[in-house]
């Protein structure tokens, strides 16, 4: 394979023309479920290409967000190289910096089995899976709300208390940053929260697609689990939903989280039989 004159570099915006044109017409992709397209991760750092003469024939971007978490969001190699050699020659980089003065985990969703084996083979380790749910208009009797509790739009003011929330209600692996919520909220077709006198309970952020709506994010402030915040943030998708005309809603949520689980198959949601596991990496294992 090719090999001489190659060259690991960090990406700059002018790359931004060929990595779209490797991740657009290359088999071989590796995207990050993410708020922010790959290129829009252009100019951060840990992103780097891999070339020569002025060619990129592979990209790898892990930058961190949030703090500590750098998922990688992006790897794609041409296939005039095998994505084993330009992930060893972009790894190596990336691993030397990445941990140089901090010692962030390097997580991954490998949505392809070939990536979970690359990443297999470079000391990734197994942590969970994703699961994937879906709900087509099952019957449903939504339940009254909880006493006090009231559910509305979610609008920008709102984002700094939402950011707190999130990051009670996630461990560090599946926190989101206030840039990231951001992101999130100016993409939902609905984000609502849940609400007291005294504040925030818990949120939901939502996006459209042509069949229905893609639950992306459900949280619950920790002191008010058990209470059916989420089931009402849940339910109020679903009336949203049929509204509109639309009858699918599709959720993931961690393998390990069986609470989460319950919460939506009491609802009506079912799996659908994918799944996709979670990989990391730390400065002891890399």
């Amino acid at each position: 394979m090719v090999t001489v004159g190659l060259q690991v570099r960090q990406a700059i915006l002018a790359d931004q023309q060929q990595i779209a044109h490797l991740m657009f017409f290359e088999p071989r992709v590796h995207r990050h479920l993410d708020w922010r397209a790959p290129l829009d991760w252009l100019g951060s750092p840990h992103y780097w290409v891999l070339g020569d003469e002025g060619r990129a024939l592979a990209a790898l971007a892990c930058p961190q967000d949030p703090p500590g978490i750098a998922w990688i969001r992006l790897f794609v190699s041409s296939s005039i190289i095998s994505e084993t050699e330009a992930w060893q020659l972009l790894w190596t980089t990336a691993r030397s910096h990445i941990f140089a003065a901090e010692r962030p985990i390097v997580a991954a969703i490998a949505m392809q089995p070939w990536f979970e084996s690359l990443l297999l083979e470079n000391g990734f380790v197994k942590q969970q899976v994703i699961l994937m749910f879906e709900w087509n208009a099952a019957p449903h009797t939504p339940r009254p709300l909880p006493r006090g509790v009231r559910i509305r739009r979610m609008s920008p003011t709102d984002l700094p208390a939402v950011a707190a929330l999130d990051w009670a209600a996630f461990t560090p692996l599946w926190r989101n940053s206030f840039d990231a919520l951001q992101k999130a909220h100016s993409q939902a077709i609905l984000a609502t929260v849940a609400e007291t006198d005294e504040g925030l309970l818990g949120y939901q952020i939502s996006t459209g697609n042509p069949l229905g709506a893609h639950l992306a994010r459900l949280a619950v402030r920790p002191d008010s689990q058990g209470l059916g915040i989420g089931t009402a943030l849940v339910e109020d998708l679903i009336q949203h939903t049929k509204r509109r005309g639309k009858s699918r809603i599709t959720l993931n949520t961690q393998g390990d989280n069986q609470t989460s689980q319950n919460l939506y198959e009491k609802i009506g949601f079912i799996r659908t039989g994918e799944q996709y596991p979670v990989l990391t990496v730390d400065h002891d294992d890399a």
